[in-house]
């Protein structure tokens, strides 16, 4: 594969060494930022949105229709990117993601609405897909650990700030208010671009892949809504999911036909190969499952069976999210000060497996100091995982093949996110309706509206007690999955950068 010669010194010779800190993290920061935060910002102004536009049963599509497009857009633009040049393509995915964000704001039914979420989608992809690439080209390999501390713990900020900035400004505001405030940040962020250095690009010929592109995206989103479907913890929405998942299998057989006979192909299958990669890929899909699935379901947990309030769940789980962003960040200062990488994240998956034991066992009777430490604990070894994961597939794919290799990180997780929290849900729902129909109903309302039924307190303790045993096999799959994660590491070939 030719690169210029430009590239190739620039490359050798270590190009952060130029670019402060200053100069490089905050430019990718907002964008990242972003793409982030209106994954969950929309949370809690969904009951307002759908009020507004007087269309409550499709309110979900908001949020749905947003995932989609991300998780397509990201390998479109990682081979982009690779192609013309990443921060040329940032410029793009910004505009993009400001222009959806007005189109969302002046929506006045929920169908616009979720078209203009599908292209705010669209550029939101790019924001993620591109800053994580943009790190791996901007900063050598050792020094890109830290950086992905840093942007991981950003995406862990951005994750909580959304739902409590979006509860504020449309109680205070309006919901439109939630994409008008993406104006002026997008323009920050697209001004900031400019600081980062342009790079040379590759000299070998793209060519479109419409072929893959459909196939793709017919993968994507049967897959993704066949998990929306079965995270509605309903038998009646069991068959849609299990054909749209059917579908989602064939696409999948198709793509890779296709695409190992493609010139210029959109999923790049001889990256996959490496056993580097695949390995740190499906890392990064076991992590996603756990995590996602803890954060959506410990509420449910807490408030069932624990009797906490909306406020004090909200408060129980900060240690958690400060945890990540803690363990994110001491995790990449140790691996740029070591190179050693599956180290940590096999350390950091086995603490949080017995973590996740411990409150498999222990949850519904410890005090809510211990839980809260237990989550702080869980947090900081979680935090291991993500930065070490894309500085390993960025090392081994090579500087010419960034953008494939960040977008490949970023598709698998958002999958094992959807597949996990979809299993989380399937399996509790199935243990609840085998032991207690009426358990199971109370599960069901509030995972789909987050109100319980008012249960009498004698009824209430016997349905407790189903429920408890319930998110024990919950807690422990969630545990199945950073085991998974843990072997997976333990396996990979490459221990250091």
């Amino acid at each position: 594969m030719a690169v210029h010669g430009p590239e190739q010194q620039i490359t050798s010779r270590g190009p952060a060494q130029h670019h402060s800190f200053l100069s490089v993290f905050p430019s990718l920061m907002l964008p990242m930022f972003l793409a982030v935060v209106d994954q969950t910002i929309v949370a809690t102004a969904l009951p307002a949105i759908a009020a507004g536009t007087g269309n409550v049963e499709r309110a979900s599509w908001i949020v749905v229709s947003y995932l989609i497009a991300a998780t397509i857009a990201a390998p479109i633009y990682g081979r982009l990117g690779d192609a013309f040049g990443r921060r040329r393509l940032l410029f793009i995915a910004i505009v993009i993601f400001i222009v959806a964000s007005l189109l969302c704001a002046v929506a006045p039914t929920l169908e616009l609405l979720t078209l203009g979420r599908v292209l705010q989608g669209l550029g939101g992809g790019g924001l993620m897909t591109l800053s994580q690439a943009l790190i791996g080209e901007a900063v050598p390999p050792r020094e890109r650990a830290r950086y992905q501390g840093y942007i991981a713990a950003v995406a862990v900020s951005a994750n909580t700030f959304g739902p409590v900035a979006g509860g504020y400004l449309t109680e205070h505001f309006g919901w439109r208010s939630i994409f008008l405030i993406n104006l002026p940040i997008g323009l920050i962020a697209y001004a900031l671009t400019f600081r980062l250095p342009a790079r040379a690009v590759l000299t070998e010929k793209w060519r479109a892949d419409p072929g893959g592109f459909i196939f793709f995206t017919i993968f994507v989103t049967t897959t993704l809504l066949a998990l929306e479907q079965l995270q509605h913890a309903r038998m009646d929405a069991l068959p849609l999911g299990l054909a749209m998942l059917a579908v989602g299998i064939i696409a999948v057989v198709l793509l890779v036909r296709h695409e190992s006979r493609a010139v210029s192909p959109l999923i790049p299958l001889n990256l996959l190969r490496q056993p580097a990669i695949w390995h740190s890929d499906a890392t990064a899909a076991c992590h996603g499952g756990a995590l996602v699935s803890l954060i959506t379901f410990l509420p449910v947990f807490l408030e069932v069976v624990r009797g906490a309030s909306p406020s004090e769940t909200g408060l129980i789980l900060v240690p958690l999210t400060i945890g990540i962003g803690a363990g994110s960040l001491i995790t990449g200062r140790m691996v740029s000060k070591t190179g050693r990488t599956t180290i940590f994240q096999v350390l950091g998956l086995t603490l949080v497996t017995l973590n996740l034991l411990v409150l498999a066992i222990w949850a519904d009777t410890i005090s809510t100091t211990t839980l809260a430490l237990l989550l702080l604990w869980n947090g900081l070894f979680m935090g291991t995982v993500m930065g070490v994961v894309q500085v390993t597939v960025q090392s081994a794919a090579g500087n010419a093949r960034l953008g494939e290799a960040a977008a490949s990180v970023q598709f698998s997780r958002s999958i094992g996110a959807g597949f996990g929290t979809a299993l989380v849900a399937t399996v509790l729902f199935a243990a609840l309706s085998l032991r207690n129909p009426e358990a199971a109903r109370l599960f069901t309302a509030l995972v789909e509206h987050g109100q319980a039924p008012v249960l009498d307190p004698a009824h209430r303790a016997a349905v407790r007690g189903d429920i408890v045993d319930a998110f024990r096999i919950a807690f422990m799959l969630m545990a199945g999955f950073t085991a998974g994660g843990c072997v997976l590491s333990w396996t990979n070939p490459l221990r250091r950068i």
